[in-house]
């Protein structure tokens, strides 16, 4: 059952995510996702200018004059939503976890493909798959989506990936576009990524906050893992911890950022505490200038 306290972030997020796709995320969306080619349309007579190559020749000779064959762009896209809801992603230290991040950014992604016509899907995932809406049209159908984030309660703790891509390549029997939000403190998920960025047009969204790649100095802190609960007290004061501890995750994501390089998966990189849009247009742009 939805509270008020939901219902309330669902009004605000489809005000602010509405205003944002009219006024900035629309063109930029259309441009990139155009469709998965030409289907025909109608067969009309020929007009000056018209290539040589679309007439109809068997038409032409039937009707004893010139025709040529319309295409038109076959716009519908499947959009699927595949969101990591472990829990780490309700951490964050600037007023906004990574889930409420997570969040807006669907949101976002979900009216922009609705206003193009595009069916959205939904993936909810810890260390298992916990959800699944399958995709659909339509603002009610989006609204429900968003519904489903913002009040989902997850079993699963932990992290995988694979999961998540396994079930995904059961349920999606044609080539879709795939966003990935996630912070992937997850291993071994790059095999399956890469056969499923062969099949669709996968967009991982690398979800992070700004403390968790740099410690501050805090003295001695208890911390917890929040996937498996462990606990222990660090001196956060040691710079030498700090900076190992630094070093350590700018390997990860060098190694990360390499992996997407070598597989031709393009990535978004987002933290809390930051407007999320100039990283989604400049995705956009680098995208629209490649094609």
């Amino acid at each position: 059952m939805l509270t008020r306290d939901i219902i309330k972030k669902i009004r605000v997020l489809e005000i602010t995510t509405n205003r944002i796709v009219n006024e900035t995320m629309a063109g930029a969306y259309h441009s990139v996702f155009k469709g998965r080619g030409m289907e025909f349309d109608e067969v009309r007579p020929y007009q000056p200018g018209d290539e040589i190559r679309l007439v109809d020749w068997n038409v032409s000779a039937r009707m004893n004059g010139l025709f040529v064959k319309r295409f038109v762009e076959e716009r519908e896209l499947t959009v699927i939503l595949l969101v990591d809801m472990s829990a780490s992603s309700d951490f964050g230290t600037l007023e906004q976890t990574k889930a409420d991040l997570a969040a807006e950014i669907s949101s976002t992604l979900a009216f922009s493909a609705i206003k193009n016509n595009d069916r959205v899907g939904l993936i909810l995932f810890t260390d298992r798959v916990e959800k699944y809406v399958a995709p659909k049209k339509g603002k009610k159908h989006v609204l429900r989506v968003i519904s489903d984030i913002l009040s989902f309660r997850p079993a699963g703790k932990g992290t995988s990936i694979n999961a998540a891509l396994r079930f995904m390549g059961h349920v999606l029997h044609r080539k879709s576009v795939v966003f990935l939000l996630s912070d992937f403190r997850d291993a071994g998920f790059e095999p399956a990524m890469a056969i499923a960025a062969r099949k669709h047009d996968l967009i991982p969204v690398v979800v992070s906050d700004r403390f968790e790649n740099d410690l501050r100095d805090l003295g001695v802190a208890l911390v917890e893992d929040p996937e498996t609960g462990e606990r222990r007290y660090v001196d956060l004061s040691n710079w030498g911890l700090r900076k190992a501890y630094t070093a350590s995750v700018a390997a990860a994501a060098a190694e990360r950022e390499r992996f997407f390089k070598t597989n031709g998966i393009d990535h978004i990189g987002i933290m809390t505490g930051e407007d999320y849009i100039p990283p989604l247009v400049r995705f956009f742009r680098k995208r629209r200038a490649r094609r």
